[in-house]
């Protein structure tokens, strides 16, 4: 009867056992399943913060309207730089399935250099893809290098209430001379090159370097409104105040050839493209990208010698 209680007790024992042991098997597998789970739900975060998965929306595989996006200010630390835009522009174009490309605008203008690369972009793609049209679509404004950009397009579409043109340049600076003089403080500039400190804040005004500024910008003034008339044509209404530097709304732009239509995303590439399904095509860069900006933008202001002491902006 021992023996038999023995057993029995052995035998629940050993079910205990295993029971335990399968739990933790149990348990252990599960925990490597969350493990898994957790490490591949980070990595997709990873790859879409940096960058290395593409587009948000990949190309349908039917006929379809790309849409590229430029926002802010044109220079080559914001998203609307020229490799970035013209990037966009370039696979939008590449894409069989694309029948007409919307660039949709919304800045207050920025560097000539990052709108002409642009501009220059769009012309020689048009050329290249000459049954695909490109259209700009305006939001709120469309100013200076802005609209730099646009003239290269077919059409350019506007909400009545869009701000549009600021045909001009400027250069910006301050003089601290006089706050240097009353608070007793010294400049001590050292050049190799008389000119070499041009347009320094700090020093007083030099006749001779203002007035090349001025032809300078004059210069850069010409290269925009030729650029304008090429890309606008006769559908120009020149006036003595067009390439003053002055800013339109959308209706009136219209009525100079600044515009064409009125329209949106939406209404183009439904009823002018005739394909409305959209495509976003942006490029937009990841925060590796971002913070590689941020930190040579960075270095720039630490460094103001490394730098123009005034920018030349379209703007």
């Amino acid at each position: 009867m021992s023996e038999q209680n023995n057993n029995w007790e052995r035998g629940v024992l050993e079910k205990l056992a295993m029971s335990a042991i399968q739990e933790q098997r149990r348990a252990r597998h599960w925990g490597i399943f969350f493990k898994v789970l957790t490490f591949g739900y980070l990595c997709i975060l990873l790859f879409l913060f940096m960058g290395w998965i593409g587009k948000s929306e990949l190309p349908l595989s039917g006929k379809h309207t790309a849409l590229v996006d430029m926002h802010g200010v044109i220079a080559a630390e914001t998203s609307a730089n020229a490799d970035s835009v013209m990037t966009s522009l370039q696979d939008a174009f590449k894409d069989k399935h694309t029948q007409g490309v919307i660039l949709r605008m919304d800045s207050p203008g920025g560097s000539p250099v990052q709108s002409g690369y642009i501009n220059d972009e769009i012309r020689r793609l048009r050329a290249k893809y000459p049954k695909i049209p490109l259209y700009v679509v305006i939001e709120d404004i469309c100013a200076s290098g802005c609209y730099y950009v646009a003239a290269a397009a077919d059409k350019i579409f506007v909400n009545k209430a869009s701000l549009i043109g600021s045909i001009g340049v400027l250069m910006d600076s301050f003089g601290f001379t006089g706050t240097m003089e009353k608070l007793g403080v010294e400049r001590r500039l050292m050049t190799a090159g008389e000119n070499k400190g041009f347009m320094d804040p700090f020093s007083p005004v030099n006749a001779g370097q203002q007035e090349h500024a001025k032809n300078m910008l004059a210069e850069i003034h010409q290269q925009f409104i030729e650029v304008v008339k090429q890309g606008r044509g006769k559908r120009l209404k020149e006036s003595p105040d067009m390439f003053s530097g002055l800013i339109w709304t959308g209706q009136k732009s219209i009525e100079l050839g600044l515009a064409d239509e009125m329209g949106n995303v939406d209404s183009v590439a439904r009823d002018v493209i005739k394909a409305e399904d959209i495509v976003d095509f942006t490029t937009h860069d990841g925060i590796a990208e971002r913070l590689a900006k941020r930190f040579g933008a960075g270095m720039a202001s630490a460094f103001p010698g490394l730098s123009t002491q005034a920018g030349i902006k379209l703007r």
